[in-house]
């Protein structure tokens, strides 16, 4: 019922539009800031923004925005991010984590990786909207976004150290539950069904480059060769 409670509390306009905001920032986000993105009052923004904690869907904490510490810093403020938390809803009930969980201890312990990845990457070749591959990053921005990787561009130094080349970076896994349990497979499988997605020989293409609390994989220009 929790779960239901928490996605009925994104109904309201505003309070949607607030939450896609500060889970699209990446990072914590004060309420000035909150209000001035959903064009609200502060006071409409906090009651909102506490609204969301209360559901889960936030997590709240303090710190002084200044960036400055002592005498003349200023009080904490407010500030907000996406739960670390998991929301599913399904009605009537169904436990695909379960079935998935399963699904991936018999596939380690059976050592079915390769098989895995190989299915995999069928399955993302035979998902793509067309036939070529995306031609840039901003088209494999469009792509990932509809698929719930939450992508975002970023700057990545190139191996010599001074040129500068974008990747786009997922603050997402969609297989983020099985993946806690079994990183080396459902990464595997993650990348592969990516790789089929963008090709290995298009404009662009996947890569294992993971970070914490982001999705293990990253999408580059092909001619880049970061490492």
């Amino acid at each position: 019922m929790r779960d239901i409670e928490a996605v009925a509390a994104l109904q309201d306009p505003v309070r949607r539009r607030m939450y896609e905001y500060v889970v699209a920032q990446g990072r914590e986000v004060g309420r000035v800031e909150a209000a001035e993105a959903a064009g609200v009052s502060r006071t409409l923004a906090a009651h909102h923004l506490d609204k969301l904690t209360e559901a889960g869907l936030l997590e709240s904490g303090s710190r002084r925005l200044s960036g400055r510490s002592g005498p003349g810093a200023g009080r904490p403020a407010k500030v907000y991010t996406r739960a670390r938390g998991e929301l599913s809803v399904s009605l009537p009930v169904r436990d695909y984590r379960t079935a998935a969980t399963l699904l991936a201890e018999v596939a380690e312990q059976a050592g079915l990786d390769d098989a895995l990845r190989a299915a995999a990457q069928r399955q993302g070749a035979a998902s793509r909207d067309t036939a070529t591959p995306c031609g840039n990053l901003e088209e494999a921005v469009n792509v990932l976004a509809a698929r719930g990787y939450e992508p975002h561009l970023e700057g990545a130094e190139d191996t010599d150290g001074t040129a500068t080349a974008s990747v786009v970076r997922l603050r997402n896994c969609p297989f983020h539950a099985v993946a806690e349990r079994f990183p080396p497979l459902v990464c595997g499988m993650n990348l592969a069904l990516l790789q089929g997605l963008f090709g290995t020989d298009g404009p662009v293409r996947a890569r294992m480059d993971p970070r914490p609390g982001e999705c293990c994989v990253v999408i580059e220009n092909s001619k880049n060769h970061i490492h």
